[in-house]
């Protein structure tokens, strides 16, 4: 990758002016002589792009080239580096990010989603054209997940990635426990305090996390990976009944992006699990991400953090510009080629795991019989069972956990689908693996 590094300053052009954008500038600006220092010369933004030219971003930008096309940045001989804040994995944040890349010019960018769907691409127009492409921010914020995964544990193969990749998700989770509200309650909460978008959609249904976790998986195994290789399951079905048995067997919730690398391939998903009270995942809660790694060597680590906002983000973005500015640059899955075709994950069904059961079935003899005789047929043992009583006369289902030893994902599969057919069991069965974390 090619150096920047000179005494003259680094000129950027920042297209996307929204809270990340505005925040990228205050930072510069705010901690311009500490960052000329750490990056051996200034960092100047000299040009911007944005939707709307007139919008009060709580910054100055009167004094700063402005293009109503971000592509424009590109063709600007004075715009040495291309931050793309624009977001989405297509339209105007790719077209300029290829742009940018085929132009030889280095992008910095906080795009998780455009990075999880066309990596492979990205990566290969960077090493053709010398460009560096930096996404510290993409992944957990102020974390810095990217660097540690990549250069911190280069000297490592391994074996395992993941964790607590979505902050919105983890506020719900941690609200419902703590309150004993119910999900949707919970998330008109987050909705009206700031954690929720109005359409949560990408990430109460898991794709944030997803994306997120594609991408450590394409760090930690140095191949991109194929996004719609990866399960990704959300929090929609979590109910407060459920954080009430979790805690119950002495668990907690939590929405986690997990990858590992076996024998048989690369295991990729985003589900609900069950992790042990006392892990140190279990322990991350409120907005606060976890990202952890397991090496042949270093073993287990985790590091914890803000994973979204003004600050933390920009502060990632702006730690890429130094990189930047200092000539500090590696390949975007950290191996030196151009050519990888993305790496699909295996089928959910080929792995294997413990599980929480949750069911609602009519409170009346027989039932329990007629679930365990299908576990006992799929072949999956049960660890332990709960069943709460009803909370009145009138209710004809009560809720039944049934909580099972380590059995194949497919044995698994194979049980839910024969106890959900079951005319004594109301609603589909809520399962939910359980983590050692």
């Amino acid at each position: 990758m090619t150096s920047c590094s000179s005494s003259s300053p680094l000129r950027l052009g920042i297209a996307g002016l929204g809270t990340v954008g505005a925040g990228v500038i205050k930072l510069l600006r705010a901690n311009a002589d500490l960052l000329s220092a750490r990056a051996g010369r200034p960092l100047e933004v000299v040009a911007v792009s944005a939707r709307e030219r007139t919008r009060d971003r709580g910054v100055d930008v009167s004094a700063l080239r402005w293009y109503d096309n971000a592509t424009d940045l590109v063709n600007d001989p004075d715009v040495d580096v291309v931050v793309e804040l624009i977001g989405g994995a297509e339209g105007t944040a790719r077209t300029l990010v290829e742009a940018a890349l085929k132009a030889g010019k280095p992008v910095v960018t906080a795009n998780k989603a455009l990075l999880a769907l066309h990596g492979s691409t990205l990566a290969r127009l960077s090493a053709d054209n010398n460009a560096p492409l930096l996404f510290e921010a993409a992944v957990a914020g102020g974390i810095p997940a990217i660097k540690t995964v990549r250069e911190g544990l280069a000297a490592d193969r391994l074996l395992r990635v993941g964790g607590i990749l979505n902050g919105t998700c983890n506020y719900i989770l941690t609200v419902m426990r703590e309150t004993g509200k119910d999900f949707a309650t919970v998330l008109k909460d987050a909705q009206d305090l700031g954690y929720a978008e109005a359409d949560p959609s990408t990430d109460v249904d898991g794709l944030d996390a997803a994306h997120k976790l594609t991408i450590l998986a394409g760090l930690a195994f140095g191949q991109p990976v194929a996004f719609d290789s990866v399960h990704v399951e959300g929090i929609r079905r979590i109910g407060a009944v459920d954080q009430s048995f979790a805690r119950a067997l002495g668990y907690r919730i939590k929405l986690l992006g997990l990858a590992s690398m076996t024998d048989a391939g690369l295991h990729a998903r985003v589900t609900p699990c069950l992790v042990p009270q006392q892990a140190p995942l279990a322990q991350v809660d409120g907005v606060f991400n976890a990202v952890v790694a397991e090496g042949e060597f270093v073993g287990r680590i985790m590091i914890e953090g803000r994973g979204a906002g003004a600050g933390p983000t920009a502060s990632a973005v702006t730690a890429d510009l130094v990189d930047i500015a200092r000539g500090n640059t590696i390949a975007v899955w950290g191996v030196q080629t151009s050519a990888q075709p993305p790496l699909r994950a295996c089928p959910i069904s080929s792995g294997e795991g413990a599980f929480y059961l949750r069911l609602m079935v009519e409170d009346r003899p027989g039932v329990i019989a007629d679930i365990t005789a299908i576990l006992r047929d799929c072949g999956v043992s049960l660890r332990s069972m709960l069943q709460h009583p009803a909370e009145n006369d009138s209710t004809p289902y009560v809720p039944l956990v049934l909580v099972t030893h380590r059995t194949s994902e497919a044995a698994m599969q194979d049980a839910v689908t024969r106890i959900d057919a079951l005319t004594v069991v109301t609603d589909s069965t809520v399962v939910i693996r359980i983590e050692a974390a």
